[in-house]
C-alpha cells in the first residue's frame, strides 16, 4: 500500500524537515524550503524482514589475508603521512585554507605516477599548462583535462591507476538537484567517485576547500565517507606547512609531513629542527628553545617573548602561533608563584616559523621565555626546555621524553630543562636539570 506524506526540502542543501521553516537549519540560508511529497510504502516489520535473504558470515579464520601493494609516490614526507604509499583503490580528501598549497602538492604528485589524470573544474587547460610549467612539471604520460560533471568524469578516470579532481565543490551530478558546492552535490559526487575507486581500484585523490570555521561543504561533510583526510596546515604567509592525517584506513594517524614552500612548489624538510633554528639571534633575553612532538617526530621550535612597560591602564597580551587563553593563565601562575610583577607589563609572545605550539610540553620554555625577558638576561644558547605547567606553580611530565632527549643531543644542544622524575632517561654528553616549580625557575636559570 502506497501513501502520500508532505515534506519539506531545501533547494540549497537537500535537507528535509516535516513543517515549513523560514531557514534551514543545515546551510543556514533563508527562503529556500520548498513544499514537496514523499511516497512511503507502508510495509510491516515482519514483511520487510520476510523480503530478505540473510548475509553470509565468516569467521576471521576462514578470511584469506592480503597484502596491501602501496604506490611509491616519491615525496617521503607524503608517503611517511600515508602510512607508505598509496593504496589501489582508495579515495584520499587533500583539505586547508584557500591558499596553503593543496593544488600544488597535487600537481607535483601528478606526474610521479605514470598515466595519472588531472581533472580541474576550477582552471582551464591554459591554466593548468601555466601552473605546471612554474612547477617545473614536464611528463609526456600526465593527462589534464576541464570537466565539471561527475559521471563524465567517472568514465574518463575508470581506467587509470591514479586521478587527482580539483576541486570536489565544482563538481555536479546530473541526477542530483542543487548547484555545485552545496552539500547535496557535494555528497553525492563523493558517493560516485568512492564507488568507482573501489570498482576500478583507481587511487583518487579529491582537493576540498574549507574556511578557518570549517563551515563550508567540504571535509568536515566528507571525512566518513572517504578512506584518508589529509589536512596541509600552516601560515600561508609563512614558509614551512605541515601535511596531518586526521583519518587514515589503512595507516597511522600520528605520522605528519613537514614541507617547506619555495618558488617551485613544496620542498620536504629532512631536518626539520635545523630548518626552524636558522637565523635564531644569539645573546637576547627572551628566547627560548623547547620540543614539540608532531606525531611521532620531535621537533625543536624556537618561542620568543617581549616583556615592556605598559602605557595604558589595562596590560596587553598578544600571541602569535600559541593559545592566548593558555597564555594568560601560564602570565598568572608566574605572578603569583614567582612574585614578577607581570600585571604592570605588556606580554607579547610568538612560536618563530608560523607553526602552532598547541602541546602543553611547550609550557615550560613559555614561562622561559617570559621570565628571561622580564628580567631582561639571557637564556643559555645551549638550553632547551619541555614540560607542562600547572596552576599550583608545578612542574609536570610529559610524554616521549626520551625521544625528545634524543632530538636535543641530536641537534647539538647540551642542557635539557624537563619536569623532575624519579625516573629520568639519560643520555650520554646531554646534562639535565630537572625542575620541580616555577619558582626554581627564577632562582636556577634565570638568575
Amino acid at each position: 500500500m502506497q501513501k502520500n506524506n508532505i515534506i519539506f526540502s531545501c533547494s540549497s542543501c537537500g535537507a528535509q524537515f516535516q513543517k515549513w521553516v523560514g531557514r534551514c537549519l543545515e546551510c543556514g540560508k533563508w527562503g529556500t524550503i520548498e513544499k514537496s511529497s514523499a511516497s512511503v510504502k507502508a510495509t510491516t516489520d515482519k514483511e520487510n524482514l520476510n523480503n530478505y535473504t540473510p548475509i553470509k558470515t565468516s569467521t576471521l579464520q576462514e578470511i584469506e589475508g592480503k597484502n596491501v601493494e602501496r604506490i611509491k609516490t616519491g615525496i617521503g614526507e607524503l608517503d611517511r603521512v600515508l602510512g607508505g604509499g598509496l593504496v589501489p583503490g582508495s579515495l584520499i580528501l587533500l583539505g586547508g585554507e584557500p591558499g596553503i598549497g593543496k593544488s600544488t602538492l597535487a600537481a607535483q604528485i601528478a606526474p610521479l605516477i605514470k598515466d595519472t589524470i588531472y581533472i580541474s573544474g576550477e582552471e582551464s587547460m591554459e591554466q593548468l599548462k601555466l601552473r605546471m610549467e612554474r612547477l617545473h612539471i614536464n611528463s609526456d604520460t600526465l593527462r589534464v583535462a576541464n570537466a565539471t560533471n561527475v559521471e563524465s568524469i567517472i568514465a574518463t578516470i575508470k581506467d587509470s591507476p591514479l586521478a587527482i579532481i580539483d576541486s570536489i565543490q565544482t563538481i555536479h551530478s546530473d541526477e542530483v538537484e542543487g548547484e555545485a558546492g552545496n552539500v547535496s552535490q557535494v555528497r553525492a559526487c563523493t558517493v560516485k567517485l568512492m564507488e568507482c575507486a573501489k570498482s576500478t581500484r583507481t587511487t583518487i585523490i579529491l582537493i576540498g576547500q574549507v574556511t578557518k570555521d570549517g563551515n563550508v561543504a567540504g571535509p568536515k561533510t566528507l571525512e566518513h565517507l572517504v578512506d584518508t583526510v589529509l589536512y596541509l596546515e600552516g601560515d600561508r604567509f609563512h614558509q614551512f606547512r605541515i601535511l596531518r592525517a586526521a583519518k587514515n584506513r589503512f595507516g597511522s594517524t600520528d605520522e605528519v609531513g613537514i614541507f617547506s614552500m619555495e618558488e617551485n612548489g613544496l620542498v620536504e624538510v629532512k631536518n626539520p629542527s635545523e630548518a626552524m633554528l636558522i637565523g635564531r639571534p644569539e645573546d637576547v633575553p627572551g628566547s627560548a628553545i623547547t620540543c614539540l612532538m608532531e606525531g611521532t617526530r620531535p621537533l625543536l621550535v624556537e618561542i620568543q617573548a617581549l616583556v615592556t612597560k605598559t602605557a595604558f591602564g589595562y596590560p596587553q597580551r598578544r600571541a602569535s602561533g600559541f593559545d592566548l587563553n593558555r597564555l594568560q593563565v601560564l602570565i598568572g601562575v608566574l605572578s603569583k608563584r614567582t612574585g614578577l610583577p607581570l600585571d604592570s607589563y605588556d606580554v607579547f609572545l610568538n612560536v618563530v616559523g608560523g607553526l602552532t605550539a598547541d602541546e602543553p610540553a611547550a609550557d615550560l620554555a613559555v614561562v622561559l621565555a617570559i621570565a628571561s625577558a622580564m628580567k631582561n638576561k639571557n637564556l643559555p644558547k645551549n638550553l632547551v626546555a619541555f614540560g607542562e605547567v600547572g596552576l599550583g606553580g608545578e612542574v609536570r611530565a610529559v610524554n616521549q621524553i626520551k625521544k625528545r632527549l634524543e632530538e636535543v643531543k641530536k641537534m647539538g644542544f647540551e642542557i635539557a630543562v624537563v619536569p623532575a622524575s624519579p625516573n629520568l632517561p639519560t643520555v650520554p654528553g646531554l646534562k639535565i636539570a630537572s625542575l620541580k616549580n616555577v619558582q626554581e625557575i627564577v632562582e636556577k636559570i634565570i638568575k
